[in-house]
């Protein structure tokens, strides 16, 4: 029997200051932080670079300081996804990826997240002229309002190998998991039953069933967001209990 594709479990970042002493140890410096994180996971969604461009210096220290296997989840340019709304991107495209050029050239490049507004909706022109233009790699669009969830949207990811993010939240129940690449992006963004936002280990079982069934057709990309409270780094510690990764 062929191995199932991998399964890459970690948190939406990993630069917390209400991680002190609940993640990280008491007198550990900041800028060892990430080093620390990377004992704990292989793979982060950084965050950072949504709401500003990289620093190259800091990226390259990224790369040198996590194992050989560890992989970075960018997140698109919030000019890009919230301001310009895939429109005009060339520029913004330009710069996002050469602020982030020691990791685009490294083997620990992962996907881009495009994570938009709950107000955009559904432009399948703009996506397509948007798709055709994003530099070959991998790419997860991260969709919160209904009217983007189309067979049509769907079938023009596929022609891209883009895949269709899924983001989960209580205000998003009619989201599909849906697979339009041989691969898939999760974003857990607030536990249902689980208190102040934590995902149960009711809820943790029932998606590691369900993660573990998609898992046999397409590699996983997984990230906790609900970092209050150290809940992402509990809760994607026991996924990948649960999941045996």
């Amino acid at each position: 029997m062929s191995e199932a594709p991998p399964v890459h479990i970690g948190c939406s970042g990993w630069n917390y200051p209400h991680w002190r002493e609940v993640v990280y140890p008491r007198g550990l410096p900041a800028r060892r932080w990430l080093e620390h994180y990377a004992t704990l996971f292989e793979t982060v969604e950084v965050n950072t670079t949504f709401y500003r461009l990289a620093k190259p210096d800091a990226v390259t220290r990224w790369v040198a300081e996590t194992p050989p296997e560890f992989v970075f989840s960018a997140k698109a340019s919030r000019y890009m996804t919230h301001m310009k709304r895939l429109t005009d991107l060339e520029q913004g495209l330009e710069r996002f990826y050469a602020a982030i050029e020691p990791l685009t050239e490294s083997p620990k490049h992962g996907p881009v997240l495009w994570q938009f507004p709950a107000n955009f909706k559904r432009d399948e022109d703009r996506l397509a002229d948007a798709l055709a233009l994003l530099p070959p790699g991998r790419h997860a669009f991260e969709f919160r309002d209904r009217s983007w969830f189309t067979h049509d949207v769907f079938e023009l990811l596929r022609a891209y190998g883009a895949a269709l993010a899924y983001g989960d939240h209580p205000e998003r129940p009619w989201q599909p998991l849906e697979l339009t690449a041989d691969w898939s992006f999760v974003r857990f963004h607030y536990g249902r039953r689980g208190r102040r936002g934590n995902y149960s280990e009711t809820e943790l079982r029932e998606w590691a069933d369900k993660l573990s069934e998609v898992r046999q057709h397409a590699e996983l990309f997984v990230y906790f967001n609900n970092d209050w409270e150290g809940f992402a780094v509990r809760n994607a510690l026991r996924l990948k209990e649960l999941m045996r990764c």
